[in-house]
């Protein structure tokens, strides 16, 4: 997790938002907008809706940038039912499941049930995507010193 996480509390549910893990997916924006409307401030109105609505909506988030707290004694989040790993075209990987990231060094980056990791290799935030690919015409049907050349103009 990052040092920049947002914290949103209502009556109900707790939100919190690390800025620096979202790639704007906009699962959150699209699935419930009553809530999560990134034209108002703050962007996170969390009793804009029911706890369960939030959690189904929170459970979307690919990135793992938003999670959450019931207060209202409602079911936690949980992990997803089985573990997986998609591979978005010209994107990321999106992994889910128990997701224990490691340095070199055997220090823990960040442990999660959702993940979203750079695959073309230009997100200044690694081992996260931060939507670097869409500026830099990453193909990941080419071979990755030609994508790269094709990507810088070379």
């Amino acid at each position: 997790m990052s040092d920049v996480i947002r914290v949103y509390a209502g009556k109900d549910i707790e939100i919190t938002y690390d800025t620096e893990r979202c790639i704007h997916a906009a699962e959150c924006t699209r699935g419930l907008p009553a809530v999560f409307d990134n034209s108002r401030r703050p962007w996170i109105q969390p009793d804009g809706a029911s706890a369960n609505a939030i959690a189904a909506v929170i459970a979307k988030c690919p990135s793992g940038a938003l999670h959450f707290v019931r207060r209202d004694g409602g079911e936690p989040e949980t992990k997803p039912d089985q573990d997986s790993v998609t591979v978005m075209p010209g994107g990321p990987l999106y992994i889910r499941g128990p997701v224990r990231l490691l340095k070199a060094d055997g220090n823990v980056i960040v442990e999660d049930t959702r993940v979203a990791l750079c695959r073309c290799g230009q997100s200044q935030n690694k081992p996260f995507c931060d939507n670097s690919h869409l500026g830099v015409a990453f193909d990941e049907t080419a071979p990755e010193t030609e994508a790269r050349h094709h990507a810088s103009g070379k």
